[in-house]
């Protein structure tokens, strides 16, 4: 079994974060979440995947090599423009021989492989998608299906009082190679616009397979910071210690911690500063006296100077929030940005470096 992951997309949504990292590496709980997809997937028994990427590739060539750190065959093919998710795989088709998964590099999901593999083994169709299904599908592409799972129709995106169906499609497919026939090549493909719907009005068997699993887009900043609070909750099980996880937790003051928080290694946590609830310090962080950082995403060195407050938000690597600065609720701060003592950022801002 070989598996594909999608991780070509630019992240345009989380700018400033994916200006400098490809969203497929953006951490989750101080881990790139491509990484955590690759641990996934080989505890599912796949270890031969094929990451079609295209924007910042070297970042993620760098990282994970050749996959032998993990246990796993990686290989790249580098989009030299945009295929689209059909047109990726196409572009992938000479590693594929056989039966395959396809995996969107943004979705964080506690999805059983294994079970969607012995489902798409029991129905024996070309291919099996995940359906998850939603309160309001208006925003995703419904799936319409028999009660044995035969899909008869996509609808994309809806009017809500309008749609067929709440289950909407998951972004995670179990392909049998001959899909890859009915995709054109050398041009942009949609997967989901284009050749599933081709496939069915052909009479080709599809099937969903609806589930509950947790499952989120983190394509957009508030999901990402949504997403590490279902974490922290356990409704996205990845295995923390509750109230306080990380390599350093033992290294920072207990009277500034207000859990659950995590705290990477080699944190410099000031006595009198709060960190926390919900919070994230990547490594090489630093927090001042009387500091506070809750409901926040620090990733790798950032600097909180003395009296300054992260209320929401989300700091980019080696940035530096100035004593007494100000960053309000669902702001968005970029690599290396300075923000000047006493600063005030409004809401949901987003600030870039100036070089």
């Amino acid at each position: 079994m070989q598996a594909v992951v999608l991780v070509g997309g630019e992240g345009t949504r989380l700018r400033p974060l994916t200006l400098e990292t490809p969203k497929p590496m953006i951490p989750v709980m101080n881990m790139p979440f491509l990484e955590r997809t690759l641990r996934r997937l080989k505890e599912a028994g796949i270890e031969d995947v094929i990451l079609p990427a295209g924007y910042l590739p070297e970042a993620i060539t760098s990282h994970f090599g050749d996959g032998s750190s993990l246990g796993l065959r990686v290989r790249y093919v580098i989009e030299e423009t945009p295929l689209g998710t059909a047109g990726a795989l196409k572009n992938v088709a000479d590693f594929i021989t056989g039966p395959f998964f396809v995996l969107n590099g943004d979705v964080l999901t506690s999805l059983d492989l294994r079970a969607m593999l012995a489902a798409h083994r029991e129905k024996g169709g070309l291919g099996t998608l995940h359906l998850i299904r939603v309160d309001d599908p208006s925003a995703f592409g419904c799936v319409v299906h028999d009660p044995d799972g035969r899909i008869s129709a996509f609808v994309e995106k809806p009017e809500r009082d309008k749609a067929p169906t709440n289950e909407v499609n998951a972004g995670t497919y179990l392909l049998e190679r001959e899909v890859l026939d009915a995709i054109p090549a050398g041009r942009p493909v949609s997967i989901e616009r284009e050749t599933f719907p081709q496939l069915i009005a052909a009479g080709r068997p599809l099937y969903g397979y609806t589930t509950d699993d947790y499952w989120i887009d983190l394509g957009k900043p508030e999901a990402y910071l949504g997403a590490h609070r279902n974490v922290f909750d356990g409704v996205m099980p990845l295995g923390l210690t509750p109230d306080i996880d990380g390599p350093g937790r033992e290294s920072v003051p207990t009277t500034a911690i207000r859990p659950p928080v995590f705290i990477g290694n080699g944190c410099a946590v000031d006595s009198s500063a709060v960190i926390g609830p919900y919070t994230v310090l990547g490594d090489g962080c630093s927090v001042g006296a009387g500091a506070v950082v809750a409901d926040s995403l620090l990733w790798d060195r950032v600097t909180v100077d003395a009296g300054a407050r992260v209320d929401a938000a989300i700091v980019a690597s080696r940035a530096r929030i100035g004593a007494g600065a100000r960053i309000a609720h669902g702001s968005v701060i970029g690599h290396d940005a300075v923000i000047e003592p006493g600063t005030h950022v409004e809401e949901n801002a987003r600030i870039v470096a100036v070089d």
